[in-house]
């Protein structure tokens, strides 16, 4: 099981997370492209950090929404959702290319994530931008209860499929994470926290907010290490992964 972290979402003056802590205990760093988070100067050194600690490069778009941090749903046409995310990649990938970095993998943001998981016309639209791209993107997505079209989806379009699940966030019954505005949403209790990651790790069901079983398929788990407590759960993850191999 790898672990994957959302990053680079510092903004000018404007500092957020502790990306030198974190980035040394994960294997896929999901770097924001000035959408929602990220700046030129932000990419680069985000980019810098992952190839020191040789973690792989995924750009992380999203809708236009520095405001309100990439989490609000906009409507917009399928052609648009194409030609922004290309953007953002491209934007990413030419500076990992200055870098002697390449961007494997895509994983969309905040309510870009959200949205393509319930519309299969926004989901089509990021998987044009992927299928058309000089380089193989993967699609870093959701897991969950059932993966059939998601996957069905993916290899229409020629596109790598990297099911993710999150250690810190509680589930529904149809295994979608449960929006941020709801009571359990996510997880405090670095336990709980590392639980539910080994409980993913090991292929063995996790429990939904409504206390039943949750069978998750995933290749990557999503960590968050924004703050000193939650880079402490990163580790105990990381060790706890360890063990079971």
């Amino acid at each position: 099981m790898l672990l994957n972290c959302d990053l680079g979402e510092s903004f000018g003056a404007w500092t957020m997370g502790i990306d030198e802590q974190v980035m040394p205990f994960i294997d896929q760093a999901n770097i924001a492209c000035g959408f929602h988070a990220g700046d030129p100067v932000t990419m680069q050194r985000t980019v810098q950090l992952a190839l020191s600690h040789g973690v792989a490069l995924g750009a992380h778009p999203s809708y236009p929404d520095l405001q309100g941090f990439g989490r609000r749903s906009m409507t917009l046409q399928p052609d648009e959702i194409t030609a922004m995310i290309s953007y953002q990649i491209g934007a990413l990938n030419h500076i990992a290319a200055s870098q002697g970095g390449l961007v494997s993998y895509v994983k969309p943001h905040g309510a870009l994530y959200n949205d393509m998981m319930r519309d299969e016309k926004i989901l089509e639209s990021i998987l044009q931008a992927l299928r058309c791209s000089p380089h193989d993107l993967a699609l870093m997505a959701m897991s969950t209860a059932d993966n059939s079209t998601l996957k069905a989806l993916c290899e229409k379009h020629g596109v790598p499929l990297i099911l993710e699940a999150f250690a810190d966030r509680g589930y529904d019954e149809r295994g979608f994470i449960v929006p941020r505005t709801q009571a359990g949403a996510v997880h405090k209790d670095s336990a709980t926290i590392v639980e539910q990651a080994r409980n993913l790790a090991a292929g063995t069901p996790i429990q939904t907010i409504s206390g039943k079983p949750l069978q998750l398929e995933a290749d990557s788990l999503c960590v968050h290490g924004d703050n000193p407590d939650s880079i402490a759960a990163v580790e105990a993850i990381r060790k706890a992964l360890k063990d079971l191999h």
